[in-house]
Order: C-alpha cells, then sequence, then structure tokens
C-alpha cells in the first residue's frame, strides 16, 4: 500500500549505543523514511555515517551540530547532511523533538562515533544494541573517515513555523543533494499534477490540508501526518483546492542513488 502513517509502525532503537532515538522505519528500495524522536535534552553523541542524511523538524527543537556548525533548529528548517559529515542532534532542555529522518541505502540507518573507522561492513540495529548489552564495543582499528572541517552551510530556512498562514502564492521550493532531494510544497490556491510513472521513488508528508491522491490503483483522501509512498515507476497524481489549502514535504532518491543501489 502507498498510503502511510507513522503510528501504525513499531518505534526501534536505531543506534542505541550513540543515540537516544526511537524512530518507525518505513524503508523503500532507495530510502529509509523515518521520524526520529528524542525526549528532551537527550539525543545523539557526535558520530558519522556513509550515507546523506535529511532532516526536517516537525516538533520541538533540535540543538544540531553540523561539522563544526552548531545551530538550533526549529520546525520550518530543513538541515542536509552529506555523508561523512559528523554531526549530533539533540532536543532542547524545553520540549520533546520529533524530526523527518530520511537516509539513502548505500548505508543501514547506524553511524559510527566520531573517532572510529568505519568498519568493513555496515553495522545494524542489533550490532548497536548487543553494545549495549555486553558493554563491549570492538572498535576497527584506523582513520576515522568523519568530515569535521570544511563543511558547508546546511541549514535551510524554509518557514518561520509549520503554523505559518499560507502566502498568497503557490510555491515549490526544491534542494538537491548529492544523492537526494527534499521539497516544501504551499500550495493555497489549488493545485494539480498527474505523472504516467514517478522518475524516482519519493515519499511525501502532510504538513497541513488535504488532497486526493492516487498511486498506482490506489486512491486516498490525504491528511495532516499521513505519508505517501510513490516507487519508481509507479503512475501517480494529486490534487488540492483553493478551500483547502496543503502544505507537504517530500523526499526523492536521484539518478546517482539509484545507480550506487542498483550496481551495488
Amino acid at each position: 500500500m502507498p498510503f502511510h502513517r507513522f503510528e501504525e509502525y513499531e518505534n526501534v532503537l536505531l543506534t542505541p549505543h550513540l543515540s537516544t532515538a526511537e524512530a518507525p522505519i518505513i524503508e523503500g528500495k532507495y530510502l529509509y523514511y523515518c521520524l526520529n524522536q528524542k525526549r528532551a535534552g537527550t539525543g545523539s553523541e557526535l558520530h558519522y555515517h556513509p550515507n546523506e542524511l535529511l532532516i526536517f523538524p516537525v516538533l520541538g527543537k533540535i540543538n544540531a551540530v553540523v561539522g563544526k556548525d552548531r545551530r538550533v533548529v526549529k520546525p520550518g528548517t530543513f538541515v542536509l547532511v552529506p555523508p561523512n559529515a559528523r554531526h549530533s542532534m539533540k532536543a532542547t532542555e524545553d520540549d520533546p523533538l520529533a524530526y523527518l529522518y530520511i537516509k539513502d541505502q548505500t548505508w543501514t540507518v547506524v553511524g559510527v562515533a566520531e573517532d572510529e573507522a568505519l568498519p568493513d561492513k555496515a553495522p545494524t540495529m542489533a550490532d548497536s544494541q548487543k553494545i549495549i548489552d555486553s558493554g563491549e564495543h570492538k572498535k576497527k582499528e584506523g582513520k576515522s573517515q568523519a568530515i569535521v572541517d570544511g563543511v558547508p552551510d546546511c541549514y535551510y530556512r524554509l518557514l518561520e513555523s509549520l503554523e505559518s498562514p499560507f502566502k498568497v502564492g503557490t510555491s515549490i521550493t526544491g534542494i538537491e543533494g548529492p544523492r537526494s532531494a527534499f521539497g516544501l510544497y504551499e500550495l493555497p490556491n489549488g493545485y494539480k499534477e498527474d505523472h504516467q510513472n514517478s522518475n524516482h521513488e519519493q515519499f511525501y508528508y502532510v504538513l497541513e490540508g488535504s488532497m486526493d491522491f492516487t498511486v498506482g490503483n490506489d486512491s486516498k483522501k490525504v491528511s495532516t501526518g499521513d505519508i505517501i509512498e510513490i516507487p519508481k515507476g509507479f503512475p501517480y497524481n494529486f490534487s488540492s483546492t483553493k478551500e483547502d489549502p496543503v502544505r507537504f514535504a517530500a523526499v526523492r532518491s536521484n539518478d546517482h542513488l539509484e545507480y550506487l543501489i542498483d550496481n551495488q
């Protein structure tokens, strides 16, 4: 089925030896699509991984570090973490935190401590839990591949808040990373798209409002909190009305990522 809600999935500990994050995971062919959740004042140690990471907070604030750039990130800001860039995401002391968390599938969802060399094989969530259970962690010898210096600005302020009033015009903002892309759609005037096939794998998350959506032979009127998964090659269409404006976040794979995974 192409339609999901995060609450339909079990929360799992993604990297318990490095992070307090719990998340449901929706697994496509090219992307992991998750909602990372952290209690107030908790988060992750500085770490890295060779897959690209897309972050978009929907609740609370992030004490974020990417490379050496430390900022407080509020909902409405998108963060693009390049492969191997050192980073950490922690909830502030004020409130719990939840953010859309999308990784490409050239690696698992599990990261590596900033001072640790990359293992020969990508660790699994079970491997991370074993470190907690045993209290032992045999690190691979060698130099860390974490990138600390020279990481460009990774923060994109797109909205003042997720409750911001709709502006007068239709707005579609796109940000293209090396392997995947993020888009923020604000559709206050009615809008429609109709595609014979999707060029890439896509996931949409409805932030506000509703729209009629069809993927393949499945149709639904989606609303706040609904997720739409569009596999590569599938036909899809959607439409919204001026009477019920809609705002949603979209992510997709790109040609480079698809080549990497299809040729693994």
